[in-house]
């Protein structure tokens, strides 16, 4: 329980939303709807707000007045690279489906980059209601900022007690890529993996598990910079150390195009003597000649997923539980492999 006691001759530190949001278990936004007696909140989430604010003392400020009256909910989109396509598809997904409840969208682009996390988490909390989108800096760090306000992160494969988490599970999408591989005829499959993490990717990881299980070398994996660049540097890497290689699997489809134009510089047509699949299922891969071959993900279901659950976890009715919080990649053939 928060106490607006204070030490001994100082001013009482005045009773805040957020300490009721703490006291009461909940975000700033049911505190405020609960306080303006808003319908769409559960009964017993509103008696307990009531309750808290009752016996803490609360009485709003004028500003705090004002956000009790406010019928938009705001929520931070975080988003690591708004210029990879991916990252884009599902910040679209979330808006449209925010924009369906009349709630408005601030998108924050870290760059990819531990620094900027932190520095949006320093400003996130004072601009917004709730949280969705990608971090991947540890749990506690996203947790000093943003206490008190519902968190939904994208991607990660772990869940706490703390965060609700959409998780993407690629597993059976990997596997079936690589057996479809084995069946026509590839012996030596690569991978290009992501190259900005500490430890192999949960994708690579897949990857291990599915050539090992077709008594393959799993081993023939390069890092690569997440653009087509980068595929293409990292495709002309694998070759020249592992020039036996017939087919790649790539971390995700912006590599996968990038290095199909390798491929196609370097003389290798695609899928004849060098098949590739991409990891993501993009729009993008569609247009690219020859089509991509890719482990694919609904991304609009994974923006309108996490736009749901936000809206359960503001109103406090019944949250979707784990096994409703995935989005699983399926392998989706085109004419690159």
């Amino acid at each position: 329980m928060v106490s607006s006691s204070s030490v001994p001759g100082t001013e009482p530190r005045k009773v805040t939303i957020h300490d009721v949001a703490r006291s009461a278990g909940v975000s700033r936004q049911t505190v405020s709807r609960a306080l303006n007696d808003k319908d769409e909140i559960d009964g017993t989430t509103k008696q307990r707000v009531l309750d808290a604010a009752r016996a803490l003392g609360y009485r709003p400020s004028r500003f705090a007045r004002g956000l009790v009256r406010q019928d938009t909910t705001t929520i931070g989109l975080v988003i690591p690279d708004l210029l990879n396509p991916f990252f884009t598809e599902v910040a679209a997904a979330a808006l449209e489906a925010a924009r369906s409840r009349g709630w408005h969208v601030v998108v924050y682009d870290t760059a990819d980059t531990a620094e900027e996390e932190r520095g949006t988490l320093q400003v996130i909390s004072s601009q917004v209601d709730a949280v969705v989108g990608y971090f991947s800096c540890p749990e506690d760090e996203v947790e000093l900022f943003t206490r008190g306000m519902p968190v939904v992160l994208i991607g990660r494969e772990h869940r706490t007690a703390r965060f609700s988490s959409i998780r993407i599970d690629g597993e059976d999408g990997v596997h079936a890529a690589v057996a479809h591989l084995v069946a026509r005829g590839h012996a030596q499959i690569g991978m290009l993996d992501h190259d900005g993490r500490a430890e192999p990717s949960i994708r690579r990881e897949w990857f291990t598990a599915a050539a090992t299980s077709h008594g393959l070398d799993a081993g023939m994996v390069v890092g690569a910079d997440q653009s087509a660049d980068g595929g293409g540097a990292a495709l002309r890497t694998l070759l020249t150390t592992h020039p036996d290689i017939t087919a790649v699997l790539t971390f995700n489809d912006i590599i996968a195009i990038g290095a199909l134009r390798e491929a196609r510089r370097i003389g290798r047509s695609v899928p004849e003597e060098l098949a590739v699949i991409g990891f993501d299922g993009l729009q993008l891969g569609a247009v690219v000649e020859p089509p991509l071959t890719s482990v694919a993900l609904d991304t609009r279901k994974l923006g309108a997923l996490a736009i749901e659950q936000v809206a359960r976890l503001l109103t406090g009715v019944n949250p979707l539980a784990a096994d409703d919080l995935v989005v699983r990649a399926e392998l989706r053939l085109a004419g690159s492999a």
